[in-house]
């Protein structure tokens, strides 16, 4: 076998992957409380448009049937898994710097204000946007008002 890299510089490679792991297989089962996983992957948007509430989160490698919308306890939750190319024998890597392994987001919604059953979600180059529909606009609501002093 050829070594491109001397043993010594390696090292840091491999006790990172030791470590990424060892953090990936503590943290596995934080989607089961609610808490999110890898906040950093999935950064999210979240805006009013057009009378709707709209989130639109970056999802690089993952692929549409892996991805899973749902609406619980008042809460959105995205959630799904980034695969890792099994073909690559893992001592080949000289520094593995992607995020592999199952994520969530979950964000408040305003529940008396959205339309559940007209919540739609769209995947298209890498961004998942969320549309969901409301009453009224949060942004009308959120306006300062002035009281007249008598």
């Amino acid at each position: 076998m050829i070594r491109r890299v001397p043993a010594v510089r390696r090292t840091p490679f491999v006790m990172e992957s030791n470590l990424t792991r060892l953090f990936d297989e503590m943290f596995s089962d934080f989607h089961r409380i609610g808490t999110d996983v890898f906040p950093s992957f999935g950064q999210t948007d979240v805006y009013e448009k057009d009378q709707s509430l709209l989130f639109e989160t970056e999802l690089p490698g993952v692929k549409k049937d892996e991805i899973a919308i749902k609406v619980e306890d008042d809460k959105l939750i995205i959630s799904g898994e980034v695969k890792r190319n099994e073909q690559i024998d893992r001592e080949s890597y000289f520094r593995m710097g992607r995020r592999y392994g199952q994520f969530q987001r979950s964000f408040p919604l305003p529940v008396d204000l959205i339309q559940k059953d007209q919540i739609k979600a769209k995947f298209e180059d890498g961004i998942l946007t969320i549309t969901a529909p409301m009453k009224e606009s949060i942004v009308e609501q959120a306006k300062p008002f002035e009281i007249a002093v008598e």
